[in-house]
């Protein structure tokens, strides 16, 4: 039987960046993950592009992440811009509201997994690949868990980075609401011939929603969200029938358009537990809040979960104190949903209302969005958001 203080259940971005937030402090660490150390090391493309507020690339300067991604895969999201069906009319989110150069940061899932990685701290810090988690007890003293191979660990606090579909989740027989959206997102890389000047577009076309994020040499990840069974026909046309599709989706704004990247699908669904924590138990990262990406904030909210619970752990390391106690993670819970319940609950109002195809809708969303264009308040208020302000 292993000992260690925290065992961490997934190595995803949230996952390792909560490893390093705890790592060096004296507390043994047990990173548990599915995957192998070369997928770890090396993971693979999955079409995601991550928008990173300014708070969160702080963040990930403290952790030692930021720095081990390339320059060129960073790419400054200035502005933002956001339309309604086929009329040229856009509300302008731009940078000079925040005080910034940049409203935040565009970096690729994988290579933001890539150098959470490479920046995990040696020594007290274990991580085990190849195995997943079967069996998990807490109580008073403690907490056991039982892997796939067989071997338990002990710890004195066990938290749940893997994934808004958590397993370990469950196995705490702690519920969660669940929102289907009905929806699938394809996500890829292209090219194309008009500039996107560094601005994300958000556009919610009728049928369809469609946003652009902005990278370095021209390229922009494309983002396409449609029923699910509309999205595989999308998924399954050859490369060059694909561009010449979504060039026809984007009424050809971009001239021609080329497919650079594989394609992902991913479903819509929104995903927030009846609780965050539990009996020498925490969740974290997607665990703890599985947001819908139309606002931009899932990994943000992560990190700043992040923030909250690893200094209350060593905070109570640091004065001898129990680093899993009721009241450390009750505190924990408590901050951290009053920082995500009501986005999470505006988001879901917002991701319905924006795409409902009615003529009320349609009209609703024409309107709204040129009184936020003209409250300048308004669209600061935006701005600071995506900036993580």
């Amino acid at each position: 039987m292993m000992h260690t203080d925290i065992v961490i259940v997934g190595a995803g971005p949230a996952g390792l960046c909560l490893a390093n937030a705890l790592s060096g402090a004296g507390l043994s660490i047990t990173l548990i993950e599915q995957q192998s150390e070369d997928a770890l090391r090396a993971p693979a493309f999955d079409g995601r592009e991550i928008a990173l507020t300014q708070k969160s690339v702080a963040m990930l300067k403290t952790l030692g992440v930021w720095e081990r991604i390339g320059e060129r895969a960073k790419s400054p999201l200035r502005d933002a811009r956001v339309m309604n069906g086929s009329s040229p009319f856009a509300m302008e989110i731009g940078h000079k509201l925040t005080g910034h150069s940049e409203l935040g940061w565009l970096v690729s899932n994988h290579l933001i997994r890539r150098a959470a990685f490479e920046a995990l701290k040696a020594g007290s810090l274990d991580v085990v690949t190849s195995e997943r988690v079967t069996d998990l007890k807490t109580d008073a003293s403690g907490a056991r868990v039982t892997l796939a191979s067989g071997k338990t660990l002990d710890a004195q606090l066990v938290i749940a980075a893997d994934s808004r579909f958590s397993a370990t989740r469950r196995m705490m027989g702690i519920a969660a609401d669940m929102h289907d959206f009905g929806k699938s997102m394809l996500v890829c890389c292209m090219t194309h011939d008009e500039p996107h000047h560094h601005s994300a577009w958000e556009w919610f076309g009728y049928g369809q929603t469609l946003a652009l994020l902005p990278m370095h040499d021209g390229r922009s990840s494309v983002v396409v969200t449609l029923q699910s069974q509309k999205i595989e026909q999308l998924q399954q046309l050859d490369a060059d029938a694909f561009a010449r599709d979504i060039e026809r989706r984007f009424e050809c704004r971009l001239g021609r358009m080329s497919l650079i990247s594989s394609r992902h699908v991913y479903p819509l669904i929104g995903v927030y537990p009846r609780r965050l924590v539990g009996k020498r138990f925490a969740t974290a990262g997607d665990a703890a809040v599985g947001m819908h990406p139309v606002t931009a904030h899932g990994f943000n909210f992560g990190l700043g979960g992040i923030e909250t619970l690893s200094l209350a752990i060593l905070d109570a390391h640091a004065a001898h104190r129990d680093i899993a106690s009721d009241a450390l993670l009750q505190r924990y819970e408590r901050v951290h949903r009053m920082a995500t319940w009501p986005l999470y609950q505006l988001t879901r109002v917002i991701a319905d209302v924006y795409t409902r195809d009615s003529l009320p809708a349609k009209v609703a969303r024409d309107v709204l969005l040129r009184i936020g264009e003209k409250v300048t308040p308004f669209r600061r208020a935006v701005a600071m958001s995506l900036a993580g302000k």
